[in-house]
């Protein structure tokens, strides 16, 4: 029998399914147009230095690019944008001499930018293209030369049930099918990479562990503090072998942090920016719930900023009963060379449904497809011939997101609780793609949508929002994550009971400018971070109030705000991008016209501009000194990242210390201690077999009447 793919051509047969090559991965790198005859310019090193401490990284990245021609050439550099990450430093090495940039509104500052570029002077901007990649462009690079830039984000630190995770970022994702069409890139770095990362953490650290790079050196300082190196170099092939200072092409490629590569010259490159980098660390075992706090303070006649992190203790009980899934599963094109593991996680993992349980499985690529035809039991005749059709289908085509959500909506039964799981790694190209239609799907569905993100380039704004206004929650996951050590975290989650209807209130110290303003639900192992002003140092009150089933959970403690703070500058440009990303956030849940919203992106503007700060509204600007005074660009952003700098220079002298800032009247009951995970995962098995299988695991202890509207 015939089965039609989800466009209507016939399928595949089922071995060309299992031997369809996955397309080539889009990575970070310099971008060259490609019906470009100019030569292609070179990455000779890339440094990547990570500082995380306490409750946030800061990343800085140093390259070099050099122009191998006899003209000069403009440099174009494109990597994707981290998750919830600010760009608060961009220098660029003019004669000799760091410039640093300064934020100019976008329109302008590409304007300036050209203008300079034509003139043949010094340039380069530091552009942020929506949530999908931060875009330098350098000017000029000069014949048989280099260019050095330097580029520093900040971010917040993601801890669950004691495991924390960091990712600097390299895939692209391949997803944004009009720039791929344009540009062709240069991601392998041809001399020399590095990547460096200190860890230091108020509470002792068991282990670290970087699934996709075992070749890093890892090194225990403290209990609290750990640091992680990785380095390589180019080398020549010997066709007689190595000599004693050089290595031999297979020693070199055993230290590539990623696949490595030939060129045309026999030489081996350093690296490849084709993978990221993924760190895990997880906490020792037993520790408290808490409440710590750091923040910044320059003077008494400045509003303070502070971060504080709540980390309640595991007092949230396991769920019990039956319940429906439905499993909404992305076969657009760039999901083709992971299909196979997709298609055999579902049947390793309908195997484990138990016997009051039900699935339906949705498909979606320029339409949607319930593939299953409505819920269906899980019985072994119902589920063989149904992944023996599923596994004909041939991946292909656009995402046509909306359309899916839609059909996995349909047939829900009142009288079960009902889950729906949704795997994706695009966008919504087709179709319906206005968020607020999306936003107002999801939030009339009597549905909780959880959603694991794959990749750096899916549109994580819209699948997070989505997830919010169903009281879900969204997992991003990576090519080079560790699968098993994800799964476990939302097993956690989805198994448990969650703290819903959560309110924080704090009295005394005139704080204002709270982000997030609104706090929905807190799951089991979440961490609750909040950001705001103070204007009146000295203790307050912070209570945390929410509902767990029908019945009222309240938690309180006093906290004292210092008259003075100065280690913590980079908290400054934290609070803001959160309160800006809460502002767009809005705008896409009003879902107002372009007049309506003109006076939040001037708000977003602003707040840009007075922190320094690239956004889809403002840009990073370098010219010559002497340019930015003739166009009366203040020197804003260049004080700031030397208070920074100087700031970070400070906390490496000090000793790495708790804090906790409730010690003397601790918030939650301490004969409860935090959620945490036995193991940290094995990323050695097939991603997508464990991501579907994992998901489809957490039936067997979780089945509860957890209504989001109850």
């Amino acid at each position: 029998m015939n089965i039609k793919t989800l466009s209507g051509t016939l399928a595949l047969s089922t071995l060309l399914t299992l031997t369809a090559a996955a397309p080539p991965a889009e990575a970070a790198g310099l971008l060259k147009p490609v019906n470009s005859t100019l030569p292609e310019l070179s990455i000779r090193e890339h440094h990547v230095n990570v500082a995380l401490e306490h409750s946030y990284a800061v990343t800085t990245v140093e390259q070099v690019f050099h122009n191998p021609s006899a003209q000069a050439l403009e440099a174009i550099y494109s990597f994707p944008v981290p998750e919830h990450a600010a760009v608060g430093e961009f220098t660029y090495w003019i004669n000799g001499q760091p410039v640093t940039g300064e934020v100019v509104k976008k329109q302008q500052a590409r304007q300036i930018y050209e203008q300079e570029k034509n003139a043949g002077r010094e340039a380069a901007l530091v552009e942020k293209d929506s949530y999908k990649t931060f875009d330098i462009s350098v000017t000029p690079v000069q014949p048989n030369s280099d260019v050095r830039i330097k580029l520093v984000y900040i971010q917040p630190a993601q801890l669950d049930s004691g495991v924390g995770r960091y990712v600097y970022p390299l895939e692209d994702g391949g997803v944004d099918v009009q720039k791929n069409s344009f540009w062709s890139r240069n991601e392998v770095v041809d001399e020399k990479f590095s990547f460096e990362m200190r860890l230091a953490s108020g509470y002792p650290v068991d282990s670290i562990r970087l699934p996709q790079h075992a070749q890093a050196a890892i090194q225990q300082i403290s209990p609290n503090q750990w640091q992680i190196n990785m380095a390589s170099q180019s080398g020549v092939l010997s066709h007689t072998g190595p000599t004693d200072d050089q290595p031999d092409a297979a020693e070199l490629q055993s230290q590539q942090p990623s696949t490595g590569q030939f060129n045309t010259a026999g030489v081996v490159p350093a690296a490849s920016l084709d993978k990221d980098i993924v760190v895990y660390w997880r906490h020792s075992q037993n520790l408290p719930g808490s409440l710590d706090l750091i923040s910044y303070k320059a003077s008494a006649a400045t509003p303070g900023t502070f971060m504080m992190t709540l980390t309640p203790g595991d007092d949230l009980g396991a769920l019990q009963g039956g319940r429906d899934w439905v499993f909404v599963l992305d076969v657009s094109g760039s999901m083709q060379g992971k299909y196979t593991t997709l298609v055999e996680g579902v049947r390793q993992g309908l195997a484990k449904l138990q016997p009051d349980d039900r699935f339906k499985i949705v498909l979606f690529n320029n339409s949607a497809t319930d593939f299953s035809h409505g819920f269906q039991p899980a019985t072994a005749a119902v589920i063989t011939p149904l992944l023996n059709q599923l596994q004909q289908y041939q991946p292909g085509n656009g995402t046509d997101l909306y359309s899916g959500l839609t059909q996995g909506l349909k047939g829900l039964d009142a009288d079960r609780s009902t889950a729906m799981i949704l795997v994706t790694d695009g966008v919504a190209n087709l179709g319906v793609t206005e968020k607020k239609r999306f936003l107002d799907l999801m939030e009339n569905a009597d549905i909780r949508l959880f959603t694991f993100v794959m990749g750096n380039s899916a549109n994580r704004p819209l699948l997070n929002g989505m997830t919010e206004v169903s009281n879900g929650f969204a997992i991003s996951v990576s090519n080079a994550d560790d699968i098993v050590g994800q799964l476990m975290l939302a097993t956690s989650k989805m198994t448990h009971q969650a703290l819903r209807d959560v309110e924080l209130k704090i009295d005394g110290g005139r704080v204002t400018d709270l982000t997030p303003e609104q706090i929905n639900s807190v799951y089991r192992g979440e961490q609750l971070t909040v950001l705001g002003h103070y204007r009146k140092p000295g203790p307050v009150q912070i209570s945390l109030t929410g509902k767990v089933g029908g019945q009222l959970r309240s938690y309180t403690t006093e906290i004292t705000l210092p008259q003075q703070s100065l280690l913590h500058p980079e908290l400054e440009r934290i609070w803001a991008f959160a309160s800006i990303e809460n502002m767009q956030a809005k705008m896409d849940y009003l879902g107002a016209d372009e007049s309506s919203n003109a006076d939040t992106k001037q708000a977003i503007t602003d707040l840009a501009i007075q922190y320094d700060l690239v956004t889809d509204y403002t840009s990073m600007l370098v010219v010559r000194d002497e340019v930015f005074k003739q166009l009366n660009i203040e020197r804003n952003n260049q004080l700031r990242t030397e208070t920074e700098n100087s700031a970070r220079q400070q906390r490496l002298q000090q000793p790495v210390t708790s804090q906790r800032a409730d010690s003397q009247k601790p918030m939650f009951n301490q004969s409860n201690n935090r959620a945490s995970l036995g193991g940290s995962g094995s990323g050695a098995v097939g991603h997508w077999v464990l991501l579907l299988l994992g998901v489809l695991l957490l039936v067997q202890y979780s089945n509860h009447r957890n209504r989001r509207k109850s």
